[in-house]
């Protein structure tokens, strides 16, 4: 009833090596040719519920009904498969998942009048496997199957017959412990410059039906208690941040113009899982000291490519009012410094092979922390780590007024941990202390990052050195703003300073 699997997109270079790979040099390698169809309600229903219903013919003959659910956003997924009697007609039947959890949630997601199905969208896979047994680190042996994916998701829209190419691998737990497969994964990534794609070959081809990109995946609530270990709660906290960080980084690999917003919120679950290892990871066995290291210098590249983005929209409202004034703008109109337009963007980052070690690496510790059944309980830990976030804070915020930018920053960023932090603990608390408090936190922090965007903003145009109308208006307006912001960081941050600190025993 669940699928354990990872999946990884694979660099057109190096498709035929992959192949030949996962085909090996015995005999045991098999090539079959997949021809799918599937189907969801004309609103999309399925697709909104994280539901994949599809029917396949493997080979000539062979037809196989299938309906997969919504996993944990990392490697686990809800499937229930059924292979169709021979020789009869190959229709789609409900009926066949009656009583399993899929089938469960595929009625939730129909309604009680069971609305119409219509086919949204096919493939064509040319498919090469192998099964492998396959070992982890702490020697535990695993039967693994090796899959190269080649071919084609076709849809029709409006606007005419559209296709999306597939090459993916991917590798599927048969039996044994998943951290062996994770393991092989790694050194897959290594050897061949894979990248992983948490999305399934069914949400790619319902984008490409919508012909609409999905949204960017925002964050999520882990699933804690009070008395739950520290280990074991890293493990939720981890898994929440994952599984918003990784179909982002996933949407920022493909070629092509991306929204602003990925990348956000790319940062934000990345930022999320550095806050869950620094606040909660101390003495969790299984940690790896360097993995803040390396997080943290991913998250300073992704801070530069952000920082791009940022500055052009901040100049963009100063820019349109010296425009409609008349004024001789030459750094409005020639590209800042270091300021390349999202277009430009190199996908190497997002699919660099440490970094997707890394997430593996991570992946793994929500496997290990999960067994864990012994530490202090949460709520104690949760406590003291809240208490000295926040009186780090507070002894920022009493001098904000004689804070530099640098430290302004450096006083933005841990407010965004305190944040974090509460929002990883929130279920341990009484939910309107928390709904307080943070509705006292959050605008805080949004005026010190707008702040922060003025400021880097100003920076981009001093270093543009023109000297126009258009330009010096430009600087006089965010120096404006800057102040206004300022003064507004302030008078919130002594609002804050007031507040209960609700978490205290």
């Amino acid at each position: 009833m669940v699928e354990i699997e990872l999946k990884f997109q694979i660099e057109p270079a190096r498709q035929d090596a992959v192949r030949l790979a996962v085909a090996g040099s015995g005999a045991r390698a098999q090539t079959i040719r997949l021809q799918a169809r599937y189907f969801d309600t004309p609103d999309g229903r399925l697709a909104a519920a994280g539901l994949a219903l599809r029917l396949r013919r493997e080979g000539r003959s062979r037809w196989v009904q299938t309906l997969k659910g919504r996993g944990d956003g990392l490697m686990r997924r809800l499937e229930h498969e059924l292979v169709l009697p021979p020789g009869g007609p190959a229709a789609l039947d409900l009926a066949r998942h009656a009583g399993t959890p899929a089938g469960a949630a595929l009625r939730a997601a129909l309604g009680p009048r069971a609305a119409e199905l219509v086919e949204r969208f096919s493939t064509d896979i040319r498919r090469t496997r192998r099964v492998v047994r396959a070992k982890g680190a702490a020697g535990e042996s695993a039967l693994i199957e090796l899959a190269c994916d080649e071919g084609w998701i076709h849809a029709t829209r409006n606007d005419g017959p559209q296709r999306l190419a597939v090459a993916e691998v991917e590798f599927e737990l048969l039996s044994g412990p998943p951290q062996a497969l994770l393991a092989l994964a790694s050194r897959w990534v290594q050897r061949h410059g894979l990248w992983l794609d948490v999305r399934s070959k069914a949400e790619r081809g319902h984008g490409l039906a919508a012909g609409v990109p999905s949204a960017a995946t925002l964050a999520q609530t882990p699933l804690i208690s009070r008395r739950m270990t520290p280990a074991r709660a890293l493990a939720a906290m981890a898994q929440a941040a994952l599984a918003q960080a990784l179909p982002n980084l996933a949407v920022l690999a493909e070629a092509g113009p991306v929204e602003p917003e990925y990348l956000h919120q790319l940062r934000v679950g990345l930022r999320r899982l550095r806050t869950a290892l620094r606040e909660f990871g101390a003495g969790v066995q299984g940690v790896d000291a360097t993995w803040r290291a390396t997080l943290a210098q991913v998250f300073g590249t992704l801070g530069a490519l952000r920082d791009r983005d940022v500055i052009e929209q901040t100049l963009a409202l100063p820019r349109a009012a010296a425009q409609r004034m008349g004024l001789a703008m030459s750094a409005a109109r020639a590209p800042l410094r270091g300021t390349a337009a999202p277009r430009t963007r190199d996908t190497a980052v997002f699919r660099e092979r440490g970094l997707h070690r890394l997430l593996l690496a991570l992946i793994g510790l929500t496997l290990a922390a999960e067994q864990t059944q012994r530490g202090t309980p949460l709520i104690d830990v949760a406590r003291k780590r809240l208490t000295r976030l926040h009186r780090t804070v507070m002894a920022d915020a009493a001098r904000f007024d004689a804070l530099d930018d640098a430290a302004r920053h450096v006083l933005r960023k841990r407010l965004k941990r305190l944040r974090y932090s509460l929002d990883f603990v929130a279920p341990l608390f009484a939910a309107k202390a928390v709904t307080r408090y943070l509705a006292l936190l959050k605008p805080a922090q949004e005026v010190l990052g707008d702040a922060n965007d003025v400021a880097l903003a100003e920076a981009a145009c001093l270093a543009a050195g023109t000297h126009d109308a258009g330009d010096a208006f430009v600087l006089g307006w965010l120096n404006a703003r800057r102040g206004a912001l300022s003064a507004s960081a302030a008078a919130r941050l002594k609002v804050l300073a007031a507040a209960p600190r609700f978490w205290k025993a």
